[in-house]
């Protein structure tokens, strides 16, 4: 029998989840222009929807709704919220992958978007997919408040740009051809901005939506820094023990690009015990919400970052 916040019940709200997020990217990149815009280029759309409908676990808008629905707001808003995120998530895979950046050719077992249709296309699918999250997420329908709604846009504007997620993809290509090695502490701050900020804006996306009491908002905003700090310690893992078939993408890249992780910093074992110290972390943060079993999905959510195979 499954327990509130078994791996079995998890299991089944992320999949759920994942349906849901996948309907409503589905209609926000329906072909049909909005109303303010001429038309959608039939290939552009094609593009971005290699990009954005191509599975992955949406475990970023999955942190949004289920932080809404512990604070007891459920259905659109939260769904839009998560899916506004999980195309900026999207757009940066695109980005990532061109051949000024990772250079890769396959992502979640496809070819990359400029693998699949040609660079310049991918350049602007990703352009897209970032400015079409922000239509989203400024939307009345995502919640009737302007206020909520600008502090949406300027929280997912930060995670996702200069002092998050653009700023640390730049440090992460500074720290290739770096002449040393970066610290843990340089390493931390790199992983914060590139991959942490999302996740921990995802979780801060469903307090502000949900109107969250302060104390539950700062005990939240503890628990999604720690698990963004654990994602991408288990992702530098899976990249070092993990095999292609597996991950859906190349492994062993880091180490071969002389990338800033953990891995290389602390060792395997070392990283190990940081992702689960963190882990810890975050689960410790969530008995601070005062939300007593409501949270119980989302330290689910923490030991699923410690323990996913892809």
């Amino acid at each position: 029998m499954m327990t509130k916040s078994g791996p079995d019940e998890f299991a089944v709200r992320l999949k759920e989840t994942g349906s849901a997020v996948e309907a409503m990217l589905e209609r926000l990149l329906a072909d049909a222009p909005l109303a303010g815009e001429i038309a959608r280029p039939p290939r552009l759309v094609a593009a971005m929807r290699h990009g954005a409908l191509a599975g992955g676990k949406r475990l970023r808008p999955f942190l949004t709704i289920e932080t809404a629905k512990a604070l007891g707001l459920g259905g659109e808003g939260p769904l839009r919220a998560g899916a506004a995120i999980e195309l900026v998530h999207c757009y940066s895979l695109v980005h990532d992958d061109l051949p000024a950046m990772d250079d890769d050719d396959l992502r979640r077992g496809r070819p990359t978007v400029h693998k699949a249709f040609d660079e310049a296309t991918a350049i602007l699918a990703g352009d897209a997919l970032l400015t079409l999250a922000f239509d989203a997420m400024g939307e009345a329908a995502t919640h009737p408040d302007g206020a909520i709604r600008a502090a949406l846009c300027v929280g997912l504007a930060r995670a996702a740009g200069l002092g998050g997620m653009a700023g640390g993809q730049m440090l992460d290509l500074e720290a290739e051809s770096a002449a040393a090695p970066l610290d843990s502490d340089a390493i931390l701050r790199l992983q914060a901005m590139k991959t942490g900020a999302l996740l921990h804006f995802s979780v801060d996306a469903g307090a502000i939506i949900a109107a969250a009491p302060p104390p539950a908002r700062v005990a939240l905003s503890r628990y999604g820094h720690a698990l963004g700090a654990a994602f991408q310690i288990a992702d530098d893992i899976l990249d070092a023990e993990g095999d292609e078939a597996t991950l859906g993408k190349r492994a062993g890249k880091d180490a071969g690009r002389n990338k800033a992780t953990f891995v290389a910093a602390l060792g395997l074992d070392g990283a190990k015990a940081a992702r689960d110290r963190l882990v810890a972390e975050a689960e410790a943060a969530l008995n601070e919400t005062g939300l007593g079993d409501k949270v119980e999905i989302l330290r689910a959510a923490a030991r699923f970052v410690a323990t996913r195979a892809s």
